[in-house]
């Protein structure tokens, strides 16, 4: 698990303290950042991948749960005083994740919460991918089109090159700047059919990756007796 950012809501010392010493005993432990709810923003739980909710004072509970619902990409985990909560926050409250305060919740608070960043992160690796290959399919989609659209900027700059080179070898017909601006036209003209022969090259060599990348699978896919 990548290095996490924890906030921990609570206005019960002991609760903020055991909870942070317990975690800290872990080999991996999250960067843990204590306050309490008259202090707390939501603000302070921005960049935040899981908000630990404790003991708060009377009436803070459900204006700091609506907030911190607000928050994109956190995970929350509330510890329940009373276990007869727990149904009505789960439904005000449906990605809030209670934890009952039983004997042993310190274990159980830090176990679930371990498992809510797991589960954090996975989430953001799969948001990543999804990004990432969105990305790859735009590109595609761009490299196909500079495929269909180089025989077409092939012949135009072929073309641009011949004109050029006519009117370079009748040097009296031009004025002194008109022939320095066609030579500059010739040269950028020569460094663009330059660039698509490299992506024609480039092209090529993808071809022949693919082609030996699936006559190795087919090879591969062969039973023994029957590869060569």
């Amino acid at each position: 698990m990548n290095h996490s950012s924890v906030l921990i809501i609570s206005d019960d010392p002991e609760f903020a303290r055991s909870v942070a010493a317990r975690w800290q005993a872990e080999r991996h432990a999250p960067e843990i950042t204590l306050v309490t709810s008259d202090v707390w923003n939501p603000g302070s739980g921005a960049g935040c991948e899981l908000v630990i909710i404790g003991p708060v004072r009377h009436g803070k509970l459900s204006s700091l749960l609506g907030a911190v619902d607000t928050l994109p990409g956190t995970a929350a985990v509330y510890l329940a005083e009373d276990e007869k909560d727990s149904s009505l926050l789960h439904v005000e409250h449906p990605h809030l994740v209670v934890v009952p305060r039983r004997d042993g919740w310190a274990e159980t608070l830090i176990v679930v919460s371990t498992e809510v960043l797991r589960r954090a992160e996975a989430v953001a690796r799969a948001h990543r991918a999804e990004r990432l290959a969105a990305s790859c399919q735009q590109d595609a989609i761009l490299g196909r089109y500079m495929l269909e659209m180089r025989p077409s900027v092939n012949n135009a700059l072929t073309s641009v090159l011949g004109n050029a080179d006519l009117l370079l070898l009748e040097p009296g017909q031009l004025s002194r700047e008109s022939r320095e601006q066609l030579q500059t036209l010739h040269t950028m003209a020569l460094r663009l059919n330059e660039v698509m022969q490299r992506f024609s090259s480039l092209a090529s060599e993808m071809r022949a990756g693919e082609t030996a990348s699936q006559s190795e699978t087919e090879a591969l896919s062969r039973p023994l007796g029957t590869r060569p």
